[in-house]
């Protein structure tokens, strides 16, 4: 994605998704970050609108990045973020120097600019975060909460480590967890442990739905500060049985513009306890490769 008329057309669609969202899109933020990756997003590339109901805006994620490029690198070149001496700095290349990878992505908010990047593991080289807690960078939080991933079946299932560069958190995303872990008495048990908020009967609904979840780390605490459900919304026009989803959300998902045919809208719909409470987010992709399409499917054996 190279030509100005393709990145023009990119932008033209997140600004129409924003409105319908009644949200803002600053063109002095987003195409300055769209120049400065369009050599190194491929023509398959993911890309995906993500809402939130504790947030009025929108935010863009593009993935599918080479797994030897650092974006985070490539944002500072760009002066699409200011340089710092935290951890959250370094944390990106720490794990490129460990790790196996399958590729990178980045976020960004369409008022507020580059926000995050995302590191994907390989599918079939789930990582531990016993080994991960031994990243210098890492936050002492990972170190100081093993038991908890350990008791719960989660060492060697880390598919995906998002960093988030102004609020200075990480992300840690699990596939395969064991089925108990989103029982009820679980969830509850979970969220207690951490003095989270207690569980509405629709995000134990969900939770007991879910394809994975992540917990959310920062360098200043030594909790687990977020706990997230993700389930699969297979058709974005059918969301979770026995979730009453949140009315605009609904409609920003069935209606912002997109990339591939009516028949393949999918999202991930997600359910995050935090200690101020409960709230609710949104992936609808707005570009998604063939081959994800297909493993998304109700009927992929995948």
């Amino acid at each position: 994605m190279t030509g100005t008329s393709e990145l023009e057309a990119l932008y033209s669609d997140i600004e129409k998704a924003a409105g319908l969202l009644d949200a803002s899109c600053s063109r002095d933020k987003v195409w300055p970050i769209l120049t400065a990756y369009a050599d190194v997003i491929p023509p398959q590339a993911q890309m995906a609108y993500r809402v939130a109901t504790n947030s009025a805006g929108l935010d863009f994620r593009i993935a599918s990045l080479a797994e030897d490029l650092d974006p985070y690198a490539l944002a500072l070149s760009n002066g699409l973020t200011e340089k710092t001496d935290h951890p959250v700095g370094t944390l990106l290349s720490d794990i490129q120097e460990r790790f196996p990878l399958d590729y990178h992505g980045i976020d960004f908010g369409v008022v507020s600019g580059f926000k995050k990047t995302w590191t994907f593991f390989p599918l079939n080289d789930l990582q531990k975060v016993t080994e991960l807690a031994h990243v210098p960078s890492m936050p002492r939080s990972l170190t100081e909460n093993l038991d908890f991933y350990t008791r719960h079946g989660l060492d060697g299932k880390t598919s995906l480590i998002g960093i988030d560069y102004p609020s200075e958190t990480l992300n840690i995303y699990f596939l395969g967890a064991p089925d108990e872990t989103r029982e009820p008495e679980a969830v509850r048990s979970m969220l207690r442990e951490f003095g989270l908020s207690e569980p509405s009967e629709q995000m134990l609904a969900l939770a007991k739905q879910s394809t994975g979840f992540y917990t959310t780390l920062s360098w200043d605490s030594s909790k687990i500060e977020r706990i997230t459900f993700a389930v699969i919304v297979p058709d974005l026009t059918a969301f979770p049985d026995r979730v009453d989803v949140d009315r605009k959300i609904e409609k920003f998902a069935r209606n912002a513009p997109h990339t591939y045919g009516p028949a393949d809208r999918k999202g991930i719909y997600g359910v995050t306890a935090s200690p101020r409470g409960e709230y609710y987010k949104l992936q609808s992709w707005y570009q998604m490769p063939a081959q994800m399409v297909k493993m998304l499917s109700p009927d992929s054996s995948q």
